[in-house]
């Protein structure tokens, strides 16, 4: 009869090259989880920065007596902020940012659209400064339409809307524009001002005109 021996989880994964450890978020930890929560988290993530930040802390069996307690202290935390950026949220909600950059053939930018480069845009046009670690994306790197989303906190994520369009295109499009408003000029001044139409008058019961 062969005894099948039971690996524990952390050395399956340590062999895997990956150990785990649980934790308990004492904060909401955006794309983790919220304050009172225990999550499995790789082990240099959790000893390194989670435990550090004072996010969480080892799920002891002490620690997690605690869970009811870190929840409520947290919820309050979570309202009072989402009230605070309530006014920021709506400011923000569906702005539009419009950027020119120099293009290749391919469409891609030489260089990018940065976090950095988009927040100062929102604090130029709204009034509102925003850290540029809200900005929830990568560098862009392509012309178009792109919807970005501001994590002001846990719950509160509005979307903005990024242009990007190529320096030429722009160009063209300002060129045309000016054209435009240069015809339209020239057809004001074709038509007769109010001094050089004709007077009418109405003829008398005689048929005369008065």
């Amino acid at each position: 009869m062969s005894v099948q021996r039971v690996v524990p989880f952390a050395l399956i994964q340590k062999q895997k090259g990956l150990v785990l450890m649980k934790v308990l978020l004492i904060r909401d930890v955006y794309n983790l989880g919220r304050a009172g929560e225990i999550k499995k988290v790789a082990n240099g993530y959790g000893r390194n920065f989670l435990i550090p930040q004072k996010l969480a802390v080892m799920a002891t069996p002490g620690a997690l007596k605690q869970v009811e307690k870190i929840q409520q202290a947290a919820e309050k935390r979570r309202i009072a902020l989402n009230e605070e950026m309530a006014g920021v949220a709506e400011k923000i909600k569906g702005l539009e940012l419009s950027f020119t950059a120099k293009v290749g053939e391919t469409g891609h930018l030489y260089g990018s659209i940065t976090q950095q480069m988009i927040a100062d845009a929102i604090e130029e046009k709204s009034g509102v400064k925003i850290d540029r670690h809200w900005i929830e994306s990568q560098p862009l790197r392509e012309v178009g339409v792109h919807h970005v989303k501001v994590r002001l906190t846990f719950d509160l994520i509005p979307e903005i809307k990024v242009t990007i369009e190529s320096e030429e295109e722009a160009e063209k499009a300002e060129k045309a524009i000016k054209e435009k408003e240069k015809e339209e000029k020239k057809e004001k001044k074709k038509l007769p001002t109010i001094d050089e139409i004709p007077s009418f008058t109405e003829p008398n019961q005689d048929g005369e005109k008065e």
